[in-house]
This record gives structure tokens, sequence and C-alpha cells, in this order.
């Protein structure tokens, strides 16, 4: 049987907890709607919307009509297809605080199983800030609604707490009414289609293995940099910061995919094992060594793509003299045979030149350099690239010599391109982990163990800035690419901050 049409006989009912906020409207809402358009929704399917605001079953779906058409790939669906989506809606409007609520849920979920003369599964998608997720699911196990193990799964956006305290708080009360089989923490970049390229780049290929370790990789430097500032995120922001929102998850996840060990399968298990593996062999960074092995900034007033912008502390909902960082770099080691020696430099930032995510892979010199110094053997070191935004792809940098009669070096590139090379638009990466949960598929969700080490990794460096306030803040300008004491950090092993890729002309 084709896996994708497998799920036709799996009825499933999805229970959205914060249905009308953001998250829901621009991401999830609109991937159901592409995963309905190509079939890959179960033939009996539930989308239960669960808010405290007074919506109407039509005003909703007008809501969501909206999202549609501005987020989903298909665009504005013709009027057969909408009215059959719209079919699959319900909403369920009450306080979410309220036991009796749940137990009124865990009725109607049951209406829904006799209905369908079949029990469904159940998965419910907390779209919420995360100071309700515990709540939610205490009160969730409460009501009798995760006690099936197989058919019942909860997920959960980021971040998980904010520091290993609450994370152990809101992961404690997640394993006393879930298994850790049915927990699916979600982080949108594992589903990107270039993200799980990366294992696929280096398994399925026998010329890029054999050089992935540190007899041939100098270092890695993995980016993901922003042109937004804080946007309409200050409330949030001001409690998170750069290192918990996209180090302790995102720019982690990618380093471990760069630097795990072969998976035996690509079981669940295996996958996330190989992971933990890379996660146990990360050299820990001391308090007394925080200023060796990380960086952070805050940006002022600049020009971002020929617009003036303001500082973060002038940001609507900023503190005037607030200690958050919006920039962040880490030089990270992971303490193993094949990676011994080799710098991971981890780097993110708001309100940067250009909006890019990539993982360069800087290859070392020849060891002996039989070219003579004029030939410009030295204008770029061989790296390769694997660009994850603002457009997917693989770039392999190197040295060719220029036409003439005179020995001169010149750095090309060979390229590969999802948009070029596939006729097919990629899913979105909300589609993509929203299918895998349905599935019951959880190698690109991240376990307990996971964060919590992530959380042990990186308390010494939260420790440290909150108790040494950045006395120099603002200090780098929106627009440029960060704070001196990034540069500082790089090149106190003879490295430098290489300019991202640019994007394709």
């Amino acid at each position: 049987m084709d896996p994708n049409q497998q799920l036709l006989h799996q009825p499933t009912v999805l229970v959205l907890f914060g249905a009308g906020g953001d998250l829901s409207w621009r991401l999830i809402v609109p991937a159901i709607f592409d995963l309905y358009v190509n079939k890959h929704l179960p033939e009996k399917f539930m989308l239960i919307g669960v808010d405290r605001q007074d919506y109407k079953q039509q005003s909703l779906a007008d809501h969501y009509r909206e999202a549609i058409k501005q987020y989903s790939r298909y665009g504005i669906p013709n009027e057969q297809t909408w009215q059959s989506f719209v079919q699959l809606i319900h909403y369920y409007q009450g306080d979410i605080t309220d036991q009796n609520y749940y137990t009124q849920l865990a009725e109607i979920l049951a209406e829904q199983d006799r209905a369908w003369d079949q029990l469904a599964e159940k998965v419910f998608y907390l779209a919420t800030p995360p100071f309700l997720f515990a709540s939610i699911a205490k009160a969730l196990g409460v009501a009798g609604l995760g006690k099936e193990r197989s058919e019942t799964r909860i997920i959960l956006e980021k971040p998980l707490g904010r520091d290993l305290v609450t994370f152990h708080e809101i992961n404690e009360t997640l394993s006393a009414h879930f298994h850790e089989q049915q927990i699916y923490r979600i982080d949108h970049f594992l589903g990107k289609e270039t993200v799980q390229n990366i294992l696929a780049l280096r398994f399925a290929n026998p010329i890029f293995e054999p050089i992935w370790n540190q007899g041939y990789i100098d270092s890695i430097v993995i980016t993901v940099a922003e042109t937004l500032g804080v946007e309409h995120r200050a409330s949030y922001y001001e409690r998170a910061g750069t290192l918990r929102d996209m180090v302790q998850n995102h720019l982690l996840q990618l380093l471990f995919l760069v630097a795990m060990e072969p998976p035996v399968t690509f079981d669940a298990d295996d996958v996330r094992n190989r992971k933990m593996d890379v996660m146990h062999a990360l050299r820990p960074i001391l308090e007394n060594e925080v200023q060796r092995y990380a960086a952070r900034g805050q940006y002022g007033p600049g020009w971002v793509e020929g617009i003036k912008v303001l500082g973060y502390r002038e940001e609507e909902g900023v503190s005037p003299d607030s200690n958050i960082e919006t920039y962040c770099a880490l030089e990270l080691h992971v303490d193993n045979w094949r990676w011994q020696g080799v710098p991971f430099y981890l780097r993110t930032g708001k309100r940067m030149p250009m909006k890019v995510s990539e993982i360069s892979i800087r290859f070392r010199d020849v060891p002996h350099q039989a070219f003579p110094a004029s030939a410009g053997l030295n204008a770029q070191p061989a790296r390769l690239i694997i660009r994850l935004q603002p457009e997917e792809g693989i770039v392999l940098k190197f040295l060719a010599k220029q036409p003439g009669q005179h020995l001169i070096l010149r750095p090309v590139e060979m390229r590969f391109s999802y948009k070029e090379t596939f006729s097919l638009p990629s899913p979105t990466a909300y589609e993509t982990l929203l299918w895998d949960i349905m599935r019951g598929d959880a190698t690109l969700f991240t376990r307990a163990d996971q964060l919590e080490a992530a959380w042990r990794l990186l308390m010494p460096v939260l420790d440290v800035w909150e108790s040494n306030p950045g006395v120099n803040f603002p200090n780098y300008s929106a627009g440029s690419w960060g704070p001196d004491s990034a540069g500082i950090l790089i090149t106190r092993s003879g490295r430098s901050w290489l300019t991202p890729t640019l994007h394709d002309k």
C-alpha cells in the first residue's frame, strides 16, 4: 500500500487549542488545508478549534479562509474545495482553565467515536502560550483523554520552559499524564526539506561521508540571520531572548544532524539516539569560560534593506534599559573521534543585513601549497554550504584555474537548487510535521532527554548573562552582522566569519 494513502484508513480528530491565535491562523490551518488538497488527511477527519473567543462557526471559517488565501501553497481555494473542507471544522468555545470544559470535550470526542463506529486517533495541539502547557496537559489527563496510548498524541510548540527548572516542571506534568511516545515537541526547522536532506546528503552519497570528519573539515558555522526586529513579540522576547528562542532548539538541532553518526535504520528512536550521542559529547561551557565561548548583542538603530529602523530598546513593549540579547554566537566542541578539534560556531540574530539560514562546512587547506602565492590560493577556503532559506539548496565552493596564460586560481561554485531541480513545490514545514504526527512517526521531533541536556549545556551562559547585564547595550547597529565581541570570539582561533551565500540572481 502507498504509505501516503495509508492514513486514509485511520480516523483522526485534531483538537487545536488556541484556534483563534496567530500560530493557528498563519501556519497550522493552512498546512492542514494543504494536506487536505493533497489527499493526505484521513477520509474521516475532524478539526475541533478550541478557544475562549466568541467565534461563530461561520466567522471562524471566514477567518481561516483569509489565512489560507495568504499562506496556503495553493492560494485561494475554489468554492467546491472550500465548502468540503469547511465541513471538517468545528468550534468549541469555553474556558480552558475549567476542568468541566475537558470533561465535556471528552464526551464530544466519545460521541464522535460512536458516530464513526470506530475509535479515532486524538491529536491535541497546544498552539497556546507556553505557560498554559502544563495546566492543559494535566486537565486532559484528569479527563481521561491521555489513557489510550497508541491513539492519543499531544503536540507542544517551543519553548518548553525558560530554564532547566521550568522545563522540568512542564515535563514532569506531561509525563504524569502522557507517555513519552505520545508527546511531540515540535520544531518547525526540522520540517524543512533541506534540513531533512542533510541526512540524505551525508548517508546516501559515498563521496561525502568519508571526508565528514576532523581529518578533512576545519570548522563548521551555522548561521540563522533575520532582518526583522522583535515586531509584535516584545512581551515574549523580553522573557526569552535569542539564546532561548533560537539556539536552545533550532541551531542545536542543526548541529546534531551535521555531527551525528549514521543510524543503523531510520527508525525514530535510532535517529534520536544518535542525536543524543552528540549531545553527550558536547563539551560543557563552564561559567568562568562563558566570555571565551559565547558572545551576545542587542541591536541599536540602523538601516536594514534601505529602511531606517528603531533600536531594540525603542521598540513598543520593550524596557528602555532591557538586558535581553537579540544576537548571540557560541563556539562549541564535540569531543569524540569524528570531531575532535573541529569548532562548531553558531550565530543568530535579529536586524541582520539579510535573511539567511545556512550551514557552512569549511574544509581544511591542502597540506602542501604547490601553487605560488600569486595564484590566489588563499582567496577563499573550499566549503560546502547547505542553504535552508530563503532559497533551499546546496553549494560547493572550490578553486579553479581562470582561463588565460597566467596561473590564477579563482573561487567557483557548483549549485543545487530545490526550486530549479524539482518541479513540485516543497511542502511547508508544518505540513510535513503534521503528516508525520498523524502517522505516528516521531523521527523529526525532540525527545525529553535532548531538551534537558540542551538546557544543561546552556544554563551556565544564561546564568552569567542574567547576573552580568550587558553594560554596552546596544552594541551593534541594525543592518550589521553583529557586535565586535562575536568577531573576537572567532578570531581567537585564527578564523573569521564568512559572508553567507547571497541569493540567486
